[in-house]
């Protein structure tokens, strides 16, 4: 099982940085280029332990959903989202948080698993751990980018 994992040093608070992670209608801006849409389930705002989201985007010109589930939820160090439905076999998404000094420390750590046997092997290692590890690393330049104005507007 392939697994991308990602360290962001963010120039904010702690608490500030693990909402914005799981704030629906931030991640909808912060994927803009994808289209991507909460369609059903929790659709805008926080999302908490429990809750489910189904999401709508267009990856490799392929209109997809996914739907996801917040499994664990320990705020506001840690939280994991799991795959319910969707394109992959599965996927596991850690979201981890720490300080350092004044910084906030984010941790991904991104689990997943192609379908399709062999051929979804050959696509991990051809094209989509790249691709899964860019969408990452967008999102959380986005992510870092909006804590680090919010940070300099309360300071």
């Amino acid at each position: 099982m392939p697994l991308i994992q990602l360290k962001t040093v963010i120039h904010a608070r702690l608490k500030t940085c693990f909402d914005l992670s799981r704030d629906i209608d931030f991640h909808k801006d912060s994927l803009k280029h994808s289209n991507e849409k909460a369609i059903a389930g929790k659709t805008s705002g926080l999302i908490g332990l429990g809750e489910s989201v189904t999401w709508e985007a267009t990856h490799f010109g392929i209109r997809q959903q996914l739907t996801s589930k917040i499994t664990h939820f320990e705020s506001p160090n840690y939280f994991v989202d799991q795959m319910v439905s969707g394109a992959f076999k599965s996927f596991k998404h850690e979201h981890i948080f720490s300080t350092k000094g004044g910084d906030t420390i984010m941790i991904d750590m991104f689990y997943f698993q192609s379908p399709f046997g062999v051929l979804g092997r050959l696509a991990n290692v051809l094209f989509l751990t790249s691709y899964m590890k860019n969408l990452l690393e967008t999102r959380n330049h986005y992510l870092k980018i909006k804590a680090e104005i919010i940070q300099n507007q309360q300071s």
